[in-house]
């Protein structure tokens, strides 16, 4: 066997002399009575967004779900496997989360790969098939003739979130609560070159900055 990467010995390492100490009561209290989060953040897999750190977050505060391009599959009780749909069932019928965020990012390769139907999006790969949960997002969104390439990214970037929040509606677990107020739904957008991150507003379909101040 390999021997295991060596910065993950010395993260460990850091982690179990420094923040573990302050956090010991924390851990041993989840590990007693289990985790209860109010928030289930579905991301990327993209190294440069993590959740726990753009939220700031301690351990058992965020259920996390991350896939390529942050995407959430409409309902499909089809007798086949479905991760993310199993995460969103455990989440809202076993955690009882009172938040579902969908967590977009500037600089996506997913996106920018379909947006360009460029490589790696082969027809018979795994990453092919699931961006083509997009494709008629990109078609609804069509590039305009004197839109800049990044401009168009961008804006799928951002309709993919809501692209994600509508199929979300497509559970009926989710719709039920959700039209009860029982479960609230968001969207977010983080800008990696910057640190910033904006908010779906519903009524006007725009991303609204945080202020950090």
């Amino acid at each position: 066997m390999s021997p295991f990467p060596q910065q993950l010995v010395t993260g460990y390492r850091t982690f179990a002399t420094q923040r573990l100490p302050t956090e010991q009561s924390r851990y041993r209290e989840l590990s007693e009575r289990g985790q209860a989060p109010e928030v289930m953040v579905i991301g990327c897999c993209d190294s440069r967004v993590s959740p726990e750190v753009i939220f700031d977050a301690g351990p058992g505060e965020l259920f996390i779900v991350r896939n390529v391009a942050n995407l959430v599959p409409p309902y499909a009780p089809d007798g086949e496997a479905h991760g993310v749909s199993a995460a969103l069932e455990f989440a809202v019928q076993v955690l009882r989360v009172k938040h579902i965020v969908v967590l977009g990012h500037a600089q996506c390769g997913g996106i920018k790969a379909l947006a360009q139907d460029s490589a790696p999006l082969s027809p018979g790969d795994f990453i092919g098939k699931w961006m083509s949960l997009l494709e008629p997002t990109v078609a609804e969104a069509a590039r305009g003739p004197n839109e800049a390439l990044q401009d168009f990214i961008t804006r799928l970037e951002k309709k993919a979130v809501t692209t994600s929040l509508r199929n979300l509606m497509t559970f009926p677990c989710i719709q039920v609560l959700a039209e009860r107020g029982k479960l609230q739904l968001h969207g977010a957008y983080f800008g990696v070159a910057h640190g910033s991150l904006a908010v779906l507003d519903e009524a006007t379909g725009e991303f609204n900055p945080v202020e950090t101040t």
